[in-house]
């Protein structure tokens, strides 16, 4: 129950009459304003924000190995001159690069992100609005006839029938004597910030999606070029063994054997397709566009995994948008401790009202018709069967939820940069490794051809040579496709080039600034 304790009010009075008060109040009201915008602004109750500690590493485990355990492969150093916001540059692909730009201009997820974190400025500064007063101004007319107009009636005659005109203008002013309003504010701004990370989150998602996705297609038509040449090949020795055959040198086996080989692997070509129109298909929905009406015309891999500035672990957690969207949350979470505590005290209510009231239009905005009011009003909640207790605790409950999951995306980050560093630094060692049998295969491909030629073997060790030489140098292209893909993952695990100093700040947040435009976005 909220009970009104002091109110004051004058009205429908000459103007003679409340001449000599009114120096008196305005002298009053100069002398309490300081008093009151001082109390106001040094009084929020509620914890004030200090950053939760996470669990930060020391060290990258990964980059302490021997060189024993990492083969050829040297670890980047950290560079200055590291591309921030376009890191897709780092591949040196023009197509790729092409592709990034129309991401940013088209992809609805963006602009999914992009809407929710106008949204959330937007509320911030509508919590900004309690910190003013409020200002409504009403007309009306009421005609009216009773016990009222009877008093100045002449006995026995009936009633008079009365029209009132008024015209006022109210205003109400709750002080923010606790914070209340000013932890809405801070939590409005935190909430606004969690947003814009998460819209940099979202934007580095989908660059590194699409680099996945063209990275993906690009070693599906290096796989699909050598299955063509492996086709070819297979021709080749198709025709080689019928021409054997018709010589009476082989048998119809021999026939048999190398007619299954080739159709196998025309089958296996034919198959890739589908991986092929799916991944293209991807990049289409990525870039905002039908896949019936886009086509990324088909070329090989020709892109070596880059060198990638690793940086400290000190600096990780700055560097991720994603931690930086759980860290702000936290800091709105700690904001409406303050909102709940505030409903424990009082509210301080100034409001007034002002205008001109007459019963006749003529002279409606005489001074004599004028009337004013102006009067404090105190509640205090007494009795809420246990409501903002529970509120409360509700917001304490939140803010410990806010910091685990803080916690938690700081030890995702790190597990995410080590297990990318971990896979370049495999997968260059098998790399190396697969090289070696892919040469391995071709010189025994080439000896079991020739002692064929020779009639030494059967076919059967030249298809068994043909199996294991096209298996090896599939898998070379699939590590290859891997090792580019495990650079786009070890760039979004280390945030992209994105900082925290990058994020608005709280003027930013609450001045209504223009934004970037967006895909949908309403004229």
């Amino acid at each position: 129950m909220r009970q009104a304790l002091l109110s004051t009010a004058a009205g429908a009075a000459p103007v003679a009459t409340n001449a000599a008060a009114r120096p008196a109040e305005r002298r009053l009201f100069r002398a309490a304003w300081p008093a009151l915008t001082v109390l106001c602004a040094s009084c929020a109750v509620g914890p004030n924000y200090v950053r939760p500690s996470a669990p930060v590493a020391t060290r990258y485990k990964e980059l302490q190995l021997p060189q024993a355990a990492v083969g050829e492969w040297k670890q980047a150093q950290p560079r200055d001159v590291a591309p921030r916001g376009a890191w897709w540059k780092v591949f040196g692909d023009a197509e790729l690069d092409g592709l990034e730009e129309q991401v940013t201009a088209a992809n609805q997820t963006i602009a999914q992100a992009e809407a929710a974190y106008r949204g959330a400025r937007a509320l911030a500064r509508g919590a900004r609005a309690g910190l003013f007063p409020s200002v409504g101004a009403s007309a009306a007319a009421t005609r009216s006839s009773g016990l009222s107009t009877r008093s100045s009636a002449t006995p026995g005659a009936a009633a008079p029938t009365v029209t009132t005109y008024s015209l006022p203008v109210d205003v109400a002013w709750e002080l923010d004597l606790f914070g209340g309003v000013r932890r809405s504010v801070e939590a409005g701004v935190a909430g606004a910030q969690a947003s814009a990370a998460n819209l940099e989150a979202v934007r580095l998602a989908m660059h590194a999606e699409l680099a996945l996705d063209y990275f993906v297609l690009r070693g599906l038509d290096s796989e699909q070029q050598l299955l063509d040449s492996t086709v070819a090949a297979y021709r080749t020795a198709l025709q080689l063994t019928e021409n054997r055959f018709k010589q009476g040198v082989a048998s119809g086996i021999d026939v048999a054997q190398a007619q299954t080989q080739l159709e196998t692997v025309r089958a296996q070509a034919t198959d890739l397709a589908i991986a092929r129109a799916q991944a293209e298909h991807a990049v289409a929905v990525l870039v905002g566009k039908p896949p019936g009406d886009f086509a990324i015309a088909p070329r090989p891999l020709a892109t070596a995994p880059p060198e990638i500035p690793v940086g400290v672990p000190s600096e990780l957690l700055e560097r991720r948008p994603d931690v930086a969207a759980a860290e702000r949350l936290v800091a709105a979470a700690n904001a409406e401790i303050g909102v709940a505590r505030a409903a424990y005290f009082p509210t301080l209510t100034l409001t007034g009202s002002a205008g001109y009231q007459s019963s006749t239009l003529a002279r409606f905005f005489s001074l004599p018709n004028r009337f004013w009011s102006l009067g404090p009003a105190l509640a205090e909640t007494l009795f809420a069967g246990g409501r903002r207790r529970a509120a409360n605790e509700q917001a304490m409950a939140s803010y410990d939820a806010a910091v685990a999951a803080y916690r938690s995306s700081a030890l995702t980050a790190f597990q995410e940069v080590e297990d990318n560093l971990a896979a370049l630094r495999i997968l260059a060692v098998e790399s190396e490794q697969q090289a070696a049998a892919v040469a391995a295969a071709e010189r025994s491909l080439k000896m079991a051809q020739d002692q064929y030629r020779a009639g030494v073997t059967t076919y059967l060790q030249v298809v068994s040579a043909q199996t294991a030489a096209l298996a090896n140098e599939r898998t070379a292209v699939n590590l290859a496709t891997g090792r580019l893909t495990a650079s786009v993952n070890l760039i979004k695990a280390l945030g992209g080039g994105w900082r925290e100093s990058d994020l608005p700040d709280r003027r930013a947040v609450l001045q209504r600034q223009a934004t970037p435009a967006a895909p949908n976005r309403r004229p």
